[in-house]
């Protein structure tokens, strides 16, 4: 079976921009693109209703993916764009869809009246279900957001990519999640920037206040810690620039200030098997939530 890039399209303008990064990735993968739309059945009594159920929707269904299909194809030449049309609940449908495929892209859209994005059911019933990465793209976001300006200071997708940042735990370091941070680095011959967050042992605490020299101990050990877990990174992506940030402090607060200056943020999502519940995590939800930038989930034992 040929892989492929798979991006979820529902019309929506969040959709839309995931569709172009998807395009993007695709393009710099040399991988073809699948456009996946998911018609839901209408309920029966609606259904009865021209303008409200199954003849609008069949409209939707064939003329705009087709339209955005299409565009994508003017847009992205180098890239083989074909579209899937399948019907039943969209969750569903998609996890299947990726299941064969190399990434799978989604949208979010932004709080209005609020500080945040916002990732519906369907995309965190996705996310917890989905064994391949998933890239989560903003509504609005641009090829040029992911570089940096040029000299001017304008945005331009001319110039080289901002970093990718990826957020590293060294007590449980997860190999599928580093690797994809530097495979998506040396894609876009940028640097990665690792980012280490803990917190103080509450033992600690009372002898600090009278002993710096131990706070600095302790920051010297976890920076050791981080740079021991991207030793065999840096020797296996030798043509990839790497940062390392060990602070203490919240993870999911360092990695949102990172992806400030970053073209992609990469996390992680510990697979569990118990069927109840969307088992996201904490410090992923809340970059996802918050980052401004596409953000990768990738799963990982």
């Amino acid at each position: 079976m040929v892989r492929t890039v798979v991006a979820g399209l529902d019309g929506s303008r969040e959709s839309r921009a995931a569709a172009e990064w998807a395009a993007r990735e695709a393009h710099l993968r040399g991988l073809p693109l699948t456009v996946v739309t998911v018609q839901e059945p209408v309920p029966h009594p609606l259904a009865r209703a021209p303008m409200l159920g199954g003849e609008t929707q069949a409209q939707w269904s064939a003329r705009v993916p087709a339209e955005s299909v299409e565009g994508l194809r003017l847009r992205h030449p180098g890239v083989d764009v074909g579209l899937m049309r399948l019907s039943g609940r969209p969750a569903d449908r998609l996890v299947g869809a990726a299941a064969a495929a190399e990434l799978l892209v989604i949208g979010s859209r932004g709080l209005s009246g609020a500080g945040g994005f916002l990732l519906g059911s369907v995309g965190q019933a996705v996310i917890a279900r989905t064994d391949v990465p998933v890239v989560v793209v903003r509504a609005g976001e641009q090829a040029a957001d992911e570089h940096e300006s040029d000299p001017a200071g304008i945005p331009s997708a001319a110039t080289a990519y901002r970093p990718v940042v990826v957020g590293v735990d060294t007590d449980q370091p997860a190999d599928d999640v580093i690797a994809f941070a530097f495979e998506e680095a040396e894609r876009r011959r940028t640097a990665v920037r690792a980012v280490h967050s803990w917190y103080l042992p509450a033992y600690y605490l009372y002898g600090l206040s009278f002993d710096a020299s131990l706070h600095n101990e302790i920051v010297r050990e976890k920076a050791a810690e981080l740079a021991e877990v991207l030793r065999p990174w840096r020797q296996k992506y030798p043509s990839v620039q790497v940062s390392e940030e060990s602070r203490a402090g919240s993870a999911a607060d360092r990695l949102v200030g990172a992806a400030r200056d970053a073209s992609l943020v990469v996390v992680g999502r510990r697979v569990r098997r118990s069927p109840v519940g969307l088992h996201i995590g904490p410090v992923t939800h809340a970059v996802l939530h918050h980052a401004p930038v596409p953000v990768a989930v990738v799963a990982h034992e």
